[in-house]
């Protein structure tokens, strides 16, 4: 089995494309993963970009995936130092890179910027590495 940590937008993408996640992985996320996919889709909404409907049944399957949810203390004092390390300001990235290198084998994001920052820190993967 392979442990993938997943971002928002990878999650955003997933649902909104009805992306099926091979059976061979897992999927984990930081605790902020449900504010985060929350605030996405309601600011899509604010802005005309898809009908609060879909937005809301786009919830409810992120809600039903079989992604593992994890937000301790030693996950949090990783991402400071990891924001530390590579001069960011704000933790949010960070607890992804943390929880990427404490349970995971990979970090898979649709932000190339953000791939590229942590190039040598994490390993990453693409999408295409979660499909069924």
């Amino acid at each position: 089995m392979t442990r993938f940590v997943v971002d928002c937008g990878v999650v955003l993408h997933l649902a909104g494309e009805d992306i099926q996640v091979s059976d061979e992985h897992e999927l984990l996320a930081p605790t902020l993963l449900r504010s985060q996919t929350l605030s996405a889709l309601h600011e899509a909404v604010h802005r005309g970009e898809i009908p609060p409907d879909v937005a809301l049944d786009r919830l409810a399957g992120i809600w039903a995936m079989p992604i593992r949810l994890l937000g301790d203390a030693v996950l949090r004092r990783r991402a400071w130092k990891f924001a530390e390390q590579l001069g960011w300001a704000e933790t949010y990235n960070a607890e992804y890179i943390a929880l990427t290198k404490l349970q995971a084998d990979a970090f898979v994001t649709l932000d190339a910027d953000l791939a590229r920052q942590v190039e040598g820190v994490v390993p990453t993967a693409t999408i295409e590495a979660l499909r069924a």
